[in-house]
C-alpha cells in the first residue's frame, strides 16, 4: 500500500505561467493505488513542475535530496520555491512519512557538488554513495551509486532517473525498485520519458497532455508506441526523415 494515496489540485487561476500548463490548470485529483507511479508526456507537459511540488510539500530539497539536504542554493536555486507547491494537497495513508530522496537529472551536478562540499568536514559521507565521491563515477554509476545506497524506505520522487542510464543500468535500477516495492517499505514517483521503464509490472501510468492528467497503459503511451515503431523498421522513418 503506498504511503501517498491522493494528490489533490484546484483549479488555477492565479495569473501565474500555471494556468497556462493544460495538463494542471484545470486541477486534478490522482489517486495513487500501487508503489510505483509513473507521470509521462512531452516536455513542458506539466509532469517535473508537479513532481517538483510534491517534493517540497514533503520537505525535500529542491536541489535534490533528502530532508537533511535542506539547502535550496546553488546555481538557479537561491531562495527558489515550487509555485505549485501552495496549491497541492497531499493525503497520505495511514500516515505522513518524511524519509525519502528527490532526485532530478538535471541539477545532479549540483546535489554530487553539495555532497563534496559537506565530505571536507567528514569524508565519511562517502560510505552513503558507494564510498567515493559521485563526482569521481562516471554519470550512470553514480545514479545507480544513489540508488543502491541510499534507496532503503520512505518516498523517492525521481525526475527522469534514466537520463544518464544505458538500457542494461536501466533494468538494473528497475531491479532496486522490485526490491522496494515487494518489501513494502518504499513508494515510488518518477517523471520519465522511458519507455523500458514505464512496463514495471503493476506500475500506474499518468499520461499528462492538452487534455488534462489520465490514467493509461504503458502500450497506449507515445513513449512505448513510437520507439517499438521505430525499432520495428527504423528505415521507413530514418528514410522519411531524411528523404523528405
Amino acid at each position: 500500500m503506498p504511503f501517498l494515496s491522493r494528490i489533490s489540485l484546484p483549479s488555477l487561476q492565479d495569473g501565474t505561467y500555471l494556468q497556462h500548463i493544460p495538463s494542471l490548470n484545470q486541477g486534478l485529483q490522482l489517486t495513487l493505488e500501487n508503489n510505483v507511479t509513473f507521470f509521462v508526456g512531452e516536455n513542458g507537459s506539466g509532469k517535473s513542475t508537479l513532481l517538483e511540488a510534491i517534493a517540497e510539500q514533503c520537505g525535500f530539497s529542491l536541489r535534490g535530496g533528502n530532508r537533511n539536504h535542506n539547502l535550496n542554493t546553488g546555481h538557479r536555486f537561491e531562495g527558489y520555491e515550487s509555485a505549485l507547491a501552495p496549491c497541492l494537497q497531499l493525503t497520505w495513508s495511514p500516515r505522513r512519512i518524511n524519509e525519502g530522496f528527490f532526485m532530478r537529472a538535471e541539477s545532479f551536478f549540483n546535489f554530487a557538488s553539495y555532497i563534496d562540499e559537506l565530505a571536507v568536514d567528514d569524508r565519511r559521507i562517502f560510505n552513503a554513495y558507494g564510498g567515493r565521491s559521485l563526482h569521481e563515477q562516471s554519470h550512470g554509476e553514480s545514479f545507480l551509486s544513489l540508488f543502491n545506497n541510499q534507496f532503503e524506505s520512505g518516498i523517492y520522487i525521481l525526475d527522469e532517473p534514466e537520463a544518464a542510464l544505458s538500457p542494461a543500468r536501466i533494468l538494473a535500477f528497475m531491479s532496486v525498485i522490485h526490491e522496494l516495492d515487494r518489501s513494502g517499505r518504499a513508494q515510488f514517483i518518477i517523471a520519465t520519458h522511458s519507455p523500458m521503464l514505464i512496463c514495471y509490472p503493476g506500475a500506474t501510468i499518468y499520461q499528462f497532455d492538452e487534455s488534462g492528467v489520465r490514467e493509461t497503459s504503458y502500450k497506449n503511451t507515445e513513449h512505448f508506441y513510437l520507439t517499438k515503431s521505430f525499432l520495428d523498421n527504423p528505415e521507413a522513418y530514418l528514410r522519411h526523415l531524411m528523404d523528405g
